[in-house]
């Protein structure tokens, strides 16, 4: 899939766009109670994130997305993240993502445009699949209900 060929791209940038990524996240007026969150703890997870993707996208199933990011949305929770903010920050990562890979990828458009499509489709599903999860505790957490 040459789709796939982009996700290897983000993973040898992955400490860049991680970098990059917490400084947009600390700095975000819709993303205030982020700063609340440790940039280091921030940097490490969005990395580890970024340099596993291809296998996020093509070989995890949704239960273990669904796992990671529940646990992720409880622990932003704790952390006093809004959940407006928290999806906020979705947003932010995929608009980060594609700001970066219109840089790297403009030399050959025209040939790379399938490519391009497929892993819109991936990264897409991947990231709303990931946020629905996440949120899908904050209301439980806010609640006192999650184990």
């Amino acid at each position: 899939m040459l789709g796939l060929r982009f996700a290897k791209l983000i993973e040898r940038h992955s400490e860049q766009l991680s970098k990059g990524l917490v400084i947009k996240l600390h700095s975000s007026e819709r993303t205030r109670s982020y700063r609340k969150v440790p940039a280091a703890q921030l940097q490490l997870q969005l990395g580890d994130l970024y340099q596993n993707l291809s296998l996020w996208l093509t070989t995890k199933t949704e239960s273990e997305i669904a796992d990671r990011y529940r646990e992720l949305g409880l622990r932003r929770a704790e952390q006093g993240v809004q959940v407006e903010e928290f999806i906020w920050a979705v947003i932010i990562a995929k608009e980060h993502l594609w700001s970066f890979l219109q840089r790297e990828a403009m030399a050959d458009q025209a040939l790379q445009l399938l490519g391009e499509l497929d892993f819109l489709l991936l990264l897409e599903q991947f990231f709303d699949r990931a946020l629905y999860h996440s949120v899908s505790v904050y209301s439980k957490a806010a609640k006192g209900q999650v184990a």
